[in-house]
């Protein structure tokens, strides 16, 4: 099963966020490819491929986790592109955490992973919610820059999520999520 770690945020986030993105959205551009609201996250730790009998060790670490994890406050803003703008594959909007909460919550949970035997993937945590992939790599400072004014409301981090990622079955043939596990904060 395909894995990875979330913060998702809340219905009012996402259709502020939504709103703001739409009318970029109607233009058609076939190599842009605009994420579903509905699969819209904060990946803290991708696991990739994880095999089923590994699930319950790791939904128990993550748990303890996630019961250390004091909730805190989070907004959408700016924009930028891996890996760059010039080329990017792609486009997302950044997370403001003034805290620096969920950069350790990126850790804990990567920590729990590992503690269960899954594997994460190794790259530098950039905190972000994509919005589009391209086909092909593409100059997107158009798009930077426009998407670089939005500034989202504030909303309260309150859980984590384990959620199973299907390729191809999704809206638009992308992924289709589904959630394996939910822990509120508790710290």
């Amino acid at each position: 099963m395909r894995l990875f770690v979330a913060v998702v945020p809340p219905v009012e986030v996402v259709e502020h966020l939504s709103e703001y993105v739409e009318p970029r959205r109607s233009h058609p551009d076939e190599d842009v490819r605009w994420a579903s609201d509905e699969t819209w996250h904060i990946t803290l730790a991708f696991l990739g491929e994880v095999p089923e009998w590994k699930t319950d060790e790791l939904g128990e670490g993550l748990e303890r986790a996630a019961a250390k994890q004091k909730p805190f406050d989070l907004s959408l803003g700016r924009a930028g592109a891996f890996p760059g703008v010039p080329d990017a594959r792609v486009l997302w909007t950044g997370v403001q955490d003034e805290s620096e909460a969920l950069k350790h919550l990126a850790m804990t949970t990567r920590s729990a992973a590992n503690k269960a035997g899954v594997s994460v993937d190794g790259r530098k945590f950039t905190p972000h919610l994509t919005l589009a992939r391209l086909r092909r790599p593409m100059d997107v400072v158009r798009y930077v820059r426009v998407l670089d004014e939005y500034q989202g409301p504030a909303w309260r981090a309150d859980s984590l999520r384990l959620i199973s990622s299907r390729l191809g079955e999704g809206p638009g043939h992308g992924a289709a999520y589904a959630t394996v596990g939910e822990w509120d904060f508790l710290g």
